[in-house]
């Protein structure tokens, strides 16, 4: 039985498989949360470049799509689960990308430190095992950026309903967030709370509905930072120093 076999339950491996290969409405979608990641990392890093870049988990390849657009890195490289999201990837054709593999969705076939940046978006929520795969960014990486969502709270049982069919089995608050990274060896040195962007709220909700809620979740992260995670999803986003 290989490592992939026995880290990724089969019923995660086939929901990967094509998962890439979805409805256009799907892939619209991606491309505005990829937007909207974009705004987090830079919200962090500030004007900051890198040599190498690891996208892990890189999906079918929005974010590495306007990572390379904005020249944040001088080399990006892709690992994925799915093969129909390296398919994806490598049709993009990405002048900056240097390499797009696909892996087991925890060994990453890099030297120690090979990379001054490696991000994880929206891809702990899926991975059985957190701290593994966290460990080996960190192994790989000089630096780490990850994006999930908040959905561990009042509505939390909602969230694991709805989440069923896109492969959400993690949920977080930010303290669990922080104590994840922290409990696999990474040093966080911010870790932000941010509400979707409204041109993804529209997307979502349609024009007067997504409005409503962008204004909701913003008015209540400005009144109370602490509790608005608790009532109403956001998006966390954190970037560590790796050991």
């Amino acid at each position: 039985m290989s490592n992939r076999d026995q880290l990724v339950h089969k019923e995660y491996r086939d929901l990967y498989a094509d998962y890439y290969r979805s409805p256009e409405e799907w892939r619209e979608k991606r491309e505005i949360a990829a937007d909207q990641t974009i705004g987090y990392l830079t919200d962090v890093i500030g004007t900051a470049r890198y040599g190498k870049l690891l996208d892990v988990g890189a999906g079918d390849g929005n974010v590495l799509t306007q990572l390379n657009r904005l020249r944040i890195a001088d080399e990006l490289y892709a690992v994925e689960i799915s093969p129909s999201g390296i398919e994806a990837i490598r049709a993009r054709q990405l002048s900056g990308l240097c390499e797009a593999q696909l892996f087991d969705g925890y060994h990453i076939a890099y030297p120690d430190k090979y990379f001054d940046l490696a991000i994880a978006i929206h891809v702990l929520e899926h991975v059985e095992h957190e701290r593994l795969l966290l460990r080996e960014m960190n192994r790989v990486a000089r630096h780490v950026f990850v994006e999930v969502p908040l959905e561990h709270g009042l509505k939390v049982r909602r969230s694991i309903a709805d989440g069923k069919r896109f492969g959400h089995i993690n949920f977080y608050t930010p303290d669990t967030l922080r104590s994840l990274l922290a409990s696999s060896g990474l040093t966080v040195t911010e870790c932000r709370v941010g509400a979707s962007s409204l041109r993804y709220e529209q997307h979502v909700s349609g024009r007067m509905g997504g409005f409503l809620k962008n204004t909701v979740r913003n008015v209540a992260l400005r009144i109370s930072p602490r509790l608005a995670p608790w009532f109403l999803v956001y998006n966390g986003y954190a970037y560590c120093e790796c050991s």
